[in-house]
């Protein structure tokens, strides 16, 4: 196996999954209720989530074709996520389209939110013959993680200050966990065992942190075109990312009193982004992060050594190297 197989192999699932996902609701009525759904579980999304529950099916002995309908619940809670989540921030956007509360109103997408935690459920239990127990309080606690993590996301908008121990424990349960619910989802209904489970709920929650990571990096210096965005959106909105932490930390001077403002007016403006970055790049702060990205993954990687399925490692190694290197 090289990485083209394992890039194959993907685009071939992910396809699967966007199949699955565009039936599921397509004939459900009230179409008042159906095709607000209906409309974001068709919207464009990289599934990763849902190969990761792929693959971690075929670490245990399992194969593809025995959690898809798990792989598919995972994408539903995740776009349940996203429906709440851009209601919070009032978001006009999500992934080039008009987010749903924007197309249709506040009380369809809130409700529609609502349905999808329930339809995931539904897809969840077709496939969770085995194992059903240790199954459904896996993807439920992953639901509580991602729900506290999002409301200290909102609570740390507010709050003059945040350290970076707060951060990584608000993006562990924001991010990380959702990501670790689905490296163990497959392998808890294909009977793995508890070692191998643990070994991939390491991975999972390792990668996941190093995805966010990158995240608030990609946003300050990514390229616009290839990100999908403008960069320094976070910053705008006056987000404390992990790179304003790291800066705090290492900022005196006209450096510290530049954050200080930022915080005191929650943000900054666009023509202030040129600015912000130029101090990070001085602060080494640009440097630091992206190296804590690489020992996330490293601490990824090194938790599937012991994996015996050779394909399911090879595609979780891919998968994190593939991740390291986006850039969007």
């Amino acid at each position: 196996m090289n990485d083209k197989d394992c890039l194959k192999i993907y685009d071939s699932e992910r396809t699967k999954i966007d199949r699955i996902l565009a039936k599921l609701l397509e004939r459900d009525k009230p179409e008042s209720l159906y095709k607000p759904c209906d409309y974001i579980l068709k919207s464009p999304g990289k599934r990763i989530r849902a190969f990761i529950v792929l693959v971690s099916a075929k670490a245990a002995g399992g194969n593809f074709k025995d959690v898809y309908n798990a792989a598919a619940s995972v994408e539903i809670l995740h776009n349940f996520t996203l429906v709440h989540d851009d209601i919070m921030d009032n978001a006009s956007k999500r992934r080039g389209l008009t987010t749903l509360h924007v197309k249709y109103d506040m009380n369809t997408a809130i409700l529609s939110g609502d349905n999808l935690i329930a339809v995931a459920y539904r897809s969840l239990l077709k496939d969770s013959t085995r194992n059903t127990g240790a199954v459904i309080e896996s993807f439920t606690h992953s639901i509580i993680e991602v729900c506290e993590g999002q409301s200290l996301d909102k609570e740390f908008e507010l709050r003059k200050q945040v350290v970076l121990e707060d951060y990584k424990t608000m993006i562990r349960k924001k991010t990380a966990a959702l990501v670790e619910m689905c490296c163990s989802l497959g392998a808890h209904i294909c009977g793995g065992s508890k070692e191998l489970i643990q070994q991939l709920q390491t991975y999972g929650r390792n990668l996941g942190l190093a995805f966010q990571i990158q995240d608030d990096l990609l946003d300050i210096i990514g390229d616009e075109k290839e990100f999908g965005k403008s960069v320094g959106i976070d910053l705008v909105e006056g987000k404390k990312t992990y790179l304003f932490l790291m800066a705090q930390q290492a900022a005196s001077g006209k450096d510290r009193q530049l954050l200080n403002k930022f915080v005191n007016n929650k943000g900054i403006s666009k023509n202030q982004i040129k600015e912000f970055k130029e101090m990070y790049e001085r602060l080494g702060v640009i440097d630091k992060t992206r190296k804590e990205v690489e020992r996330y993954t490293r601490l990824a990687l090194n938790s599937i050594n012991k994996i015996k399925n050779e394909e399911a490692k090879y595609l979780f190694n891919w998968l994190a190297r593939m991740l390291l290197t986006r850039k969007k």
